[in-house]
């Protein structure tokens, strides 16, 4: 085997156009089975199999609305929740008494966006995750 120095591959790739190079790295990674991706000009490489990459791929449609924070307006969030969620005085108090808590889950991201306006509008801190 010769010894190719870093230099010279550089050289090489120089030369190479964007297709050419494009269809190295997919030989490279199905060889190593690896995956590399361009991020902020940075190349990172990962172990993956192929199930997990195409839920990677697949757009996120189920979102849950965690409560993080109450915020000063205790009694206002407990009210707000309670119209949302459908539940009781103590059910709700419960939710706002064990932040951070679901407050809904898997729902569409519409619906996620305007319970968290609402939340939020009382003075809570939501997250969508």
């Amino acid at each position: 085997m010769s010894n190719i120095t870093r230099e010279q591959i550089i050289d090489w790739l120089s030369n190479q156009t964007v297709l050419e190079i494009s269809e190295l790295i997919k030989e490279l990674e199905t060889k190593w089975n690896i995956t590399a991706t361009i991020n902020s000009g940075n190349i990172n490489t990962s172990t993956s199999n192929k199930s997990e990459e195409n839920e990677e791929i697949q757009e996120k449609t189920e979102f849950d609305v965690v409560l993080s924070s109450v915020g000063d307006k205790k009694i206002s969030v407990i009210k707000m929740i309670r119209e949302i969620t459908g539940l009781g005085l103590q059910e709700s108090k419960a939710l706002v008494d064990k932040t951070p808590s679901n407050i809904k889950e898997k729902i569409d991201k519409t619906t996620a966006e305007e319970i968290k306006s609402k939340l939020e509008s009382v003075g809570a801190v939501i997250d969508i995750k």
